[in-house]
């Protein structure tokens, strides 16, 4: 599995040199024997994967606020052993929103390496950021175990100083793709 998951990062092409740098520490990081997937709650090993994915429709996007990182976030998860980032976001999209997930992109069109806030604090999630088609018009539930609430944000209203640090530069390749 390590080679497919190295093979879809060494595929994105980098927005800028955060990325460029992110994507090489990245692939060493795969490339290595660290495990790459979370083990036990919350931070066991302190870096893991993570599989976002970002609901598009037109210039909304699907943001949820979550829970425990007190952000609006891409909606996503972590990725278990033996199981490709890919598969995550389909799981993740039945169990967080009850969609099947409809991809954009054939991967994901991001990468962010990121030291998580909010209740979890402290541990790095390295995130693959999956774009995937959505409908506005759709009643959405969503895990409320999770989230506060999910909403549809205009890509020139997006909460950026309450999400991911790195949202603006996602904006930013999202629609120069």
């Amino acid at each position: 599995m390590r080679e497919k998951i190295h093979h879809e990062v060494s595929l994105i092409q980098p927005l800028d040199e955060l990325e460029a740098r992110t994507q090489k520490d990245t692939l060493s990081w795969i490339a290595s024997d660290i495990e790459l997937c979370r083990l036990e709650k919350p931070a066991t090993p302190p870096q893991h994967l993570i599989a976002y994915f970002v609901v598009v429709e037109g210039d909304y996007l699907l943001l949820v606020d979550h829970i425990n990182a007190e952000l609006w976030l891409p909606t996503g998860g972590h990725v278990e052993p033996g199981e490709h980032p890919r598969d995550t976001v389909l799981r993740e999209a039945k169990e967080e929103l009850c969609i099947d997930a409809v991809f954009l992109f054939d991967g994901p069109l991001f990468l962010t390496n990121t030291l998580t806030v909010g209740k979890t604090a402290g541990h790095t999630d390295v995130s693959l950021w999956y774009v995937l088609k959505g409908n506005r018009e759709q009643v959405m539930s969503f895990d409320q175990s999770e989230f506060h609430t999910v909403q549809w944000f205009h890509k020139d209203a997006i909460p950026l100083q309450r999400s991911d640090q790195h949202m603006g530069r996602f904006l930013r390749k999202l629609y120069a793709a």
